[in-house]
C-alpha cells in the first residue's frame, strides 16, 4: 500500500503561481512513475503531468505545456508540480497518483491516489 498526501493548494489570482507537493509514504517511491491529475465537479478526472521513476522523462497535457513543471525528489519521497501563469480554467482539485509509465495518462490504470488539494484561480 502506498499513501500519498498532497499539500500546497490555495486561492491565487490569474497569472499567479502555486507549487504543489505530494509526500509518498512508501520505501518504493523511486520505483513508481508519478503523475498529477485534476478534477472539477461534474467532469472526468484528467491527466495533467507525469514523470518516470528516475525523473528523466516527463509528459504534459497540452493545456498546461509550458506553464506547469513536474519534478520529483526520490531522496525525500516527494513529487512536485510547479504551476505558473495560472488561468481560471486551472481551478480544480489536484490529485497525486502513482502507477506505471505506459498507462500514466489513464486514471483507470492508476495504482494509488492521494486525497487531493484544491487550487482556485480567481479572475
Amino acid at each position: 500500500q502506498v499513501q500519498l498526501i498532497e499539500s500546497g493548494g490555495e486561492v491565487v489570482p490569474a497569472g499567479g503561481s502555486v507549487r504543489l507537493s505530494c509526500a509518498a509514504f512508501t520505501p518504493a517511491f523511486g520505483s513508481y512513475s508519478m503523475a498529477w491529475f485534476r478534477q472539477t465537479p461534474g467532469k472526468e478526472r484528467e491527466f495533467v503531468a507525469g514523470i518516470t521513476p528516475s525523473g528523466r522523462d516527463t509528459h504534459y497535457a497540452d493545456s498546461v505545456m509550458g506553464r506547469f513543471t513536474i519534478s520529483r525528489d526520490n531522496g525525500k519521497n516527494t513529487l512536485y508540480l510547479q504551476m505558473n501563469n495560472l488561468k481560471p480554467e486551472d481551478s480544480a482539485v489536484y490529485y497525486c497518483a502513482a502507477g506505471g509509465w505506459v498507462d500514466i495518462t489513464w486514471p483507470q490504470k492508476i495504482h494509488y491516489w492521494g486525497q487531493g488539494t484544491q487550487v482556485t484561480v480567481s479572475s
